[in-house]
């Protein structure tokens, strides 16, 4: 831990969220900017952060019968080739391997900008027959696309880390039941684990990932008004099947085209989880998200020095035989009120002070974060009574997010009226949508802001009979925002 560096966060999140992420996402002890532009360094409290979240959606991912594997970094030119739409869709950010050593390559090495077509290939020839279908392959793993810009720690970065799954399926129902269990995942991910809800739809046609039959998202709005697409999950039908040829025999032993799916969260997920949550106080944590889900803090004097340790390491004790994630600081070197800052700075979710008369009363004293509602608890039962205690702090941070949502949702059903809501609030416009990426072109020129989602369900009407943009005839209802 950094006790070196100036504790306390200097920037304003509602005046000047750019700089003040920043400088929690440092502060914190995150991420640091590398040499290079573009690049980050993942700090080991950062990189808790990413193991979290991961071996959550390991874990459900393998109890619907999802296996890991890993696939090279380098894909050669030929197989990306292979599937137009991918190479018309990524190019451009495609980072290219030219020579090894000092020698150039036959053949020119794409670094992954994501791996459907070095992973598809390997799938045509490991399914032979419909017994080998459903076949669900994930790797974790970092990708790098070259197009980012403006660096922006965990939101927008040329190398990033994710997930990506890649299955196989017998028919088109299967691959879309596949793609909405994934998204799902995704949902209760967010829901559950970052406290934060989101809105689940699809891409439109003109937005799905290349080569896709589908795409859908969840979408997680930030407090400065901007949306996040917070995963994806695709359909790909059959297009990439057949570059590739992944076939299979059925029943009648006839040679059927695979329908494939593929689905990915990156650590984007947790710029979202930053931006959302923390303060001006520094970064706030959901006890799920959290390395250190308590922190012990003992307050003494130097004739209570003894006794008050004691008893903290024995609560501390309990908790961790209880499974809880629970720290105690000990440090004689620094003071509680620095103890307090750093783990508020740090986004511990609860915090035990323990002096003379806790022990006295065999009580400690529960602080929660962000809101610093403070208790007295018996330490009879102090498992069960903390536990309750990190879930409303979960409760807390979900109920914020949720009012959040729900009041930047705003129905819009002409331009003058979607640029005005979206340029004074932010947040969601619903509208009515003819389908033409036009009517989408006109606002994004204007405003900067684009269709993130429409509904899921096509059998949902939208909200006028005409299009908010054009006039012509409503096919969608659609959901403009401006986007990281």
């Amino acid at each position: 831990m950094s006790g070196e560096q100036e504790l306390g966060i200097t920037e304003s999140k509602e005046h000047s969220p750019g700089e003040w992420y920043a400088e929690v996402v440092q502060k914190a002890e995150l991420a640091s900017y590398a040499p290079m532009g573009g690049f980050i360094v993942t700090r080991p409290r950062g990189y808790a952060l990413w193991e979290r979240l991961q071996d959550h959606l390991d874990g459900w991912f393998k109890e619907t019968g999802v296996q890991n594997a890993y696939f090279p970094l380098f894909i050669p030119e030929s197989y990306l080739e292979k599937e137009k739409d991918v190479v018309e869709g990524f190019d451009p950010e495609v980072a290219w391997v030219t020579h090894g050593g000092h020698e150039e390559l036959e053949e020119r090495l794409a670094v992954r900008p994501t791996s459907e077509s070095i992973i598809t290939p390997f799938m045509a020839q490991w399914i032979r027959s419909h017994r080998d279908l459903p076949l669900r392959l994930n790797q974790w793993c970092s990708v790098v696309r070259w197009e980012a810009t403006e660096t922006k720690p965990f939101f927008r970065t040329k190398e990033f880390l994710w997930q990506e799954g890649h299955t196989a399926h017998a028919t088109h129902e299967d691959a879309i039941a596949e793609t909405l269990r994934r998204l799902d995942q995704y949902e209760r991910a967010y829901e559950e684990v970052l406290a934060m809800p989101v809105l689940k739809g699809r891409k439109p046609p003109h937005d799905t990932f290349p080569g896709a039959h589908t795409t859908t998202t969840v979408e997680a709005l930030m407090p400065d008004g901007k949306s996040v697409q917070g995963a994806t999950s695709h359909h790909l039908g059959t297009s990439f099947a057949e570059a590739y040829d992944v076939t299979y025999a059925d029943e009648d032993e006839e040679e059927r085209l695979a329908h494939t799916a593929s689905w990915g969260i990156s650590w984007r997920a947790l710029g979202a989880l930053i931006m959302t949550h923390s303060d001006d106080q520094g970064l706030v944590l959901p006890p799920a998200m959290a390395p250190e889900q308590v922190v012990v803090v003992p307050i003494w004097q130097e004739d209570t020095h003894d006794e008050v340790l004691e008893y903290a390491e024995a609560v501390t004790e309990t908790l961790d035989d209880a499974g809880i994630r629970v720290h105690l600081d000990d440090r004689d070197e620094r003071n509680p009120g620095f103890k307090f800052n750093e783990w508020e700075l740090f986004g511990v979710p609860v915090r035990l002070e323990i002096g003379p008369h806790e022990v006295e009363d065999e009580t400690v004293t529960v602080v929660h974060r962000p809101d610093g509602e403070s208790t007295v608890e018996d330490v009879d039962d102090l498992d069960e009574t903390i536990e309750e205690h990190l879930t409303a702090v979960h409760e807390t941070l979900y109920d914020a997010a949720a009012e959040r949502l729900d009041e930047n949702v705003r129905q819009a059903l002409e331009v003058p009226e979607m640029l005005g809501t979206i340029g004074k609030h932010g947040g969601y416009v619903e509208t009515a949508w003819c389908g033409d990426e036009a009517c989408e072109t006109v606002i994004k020129d204007e405003i900067a802001a684009e269709i993130v989602m429409v509904p899921m369900d096509d059998d949902v009407e939208p909200p006028a009979e005409e299009c908010a943009v054009c006039g012509d005839e409503a096919v969608e209802t659609a959901y403009f925002a401006r986007t990281y």
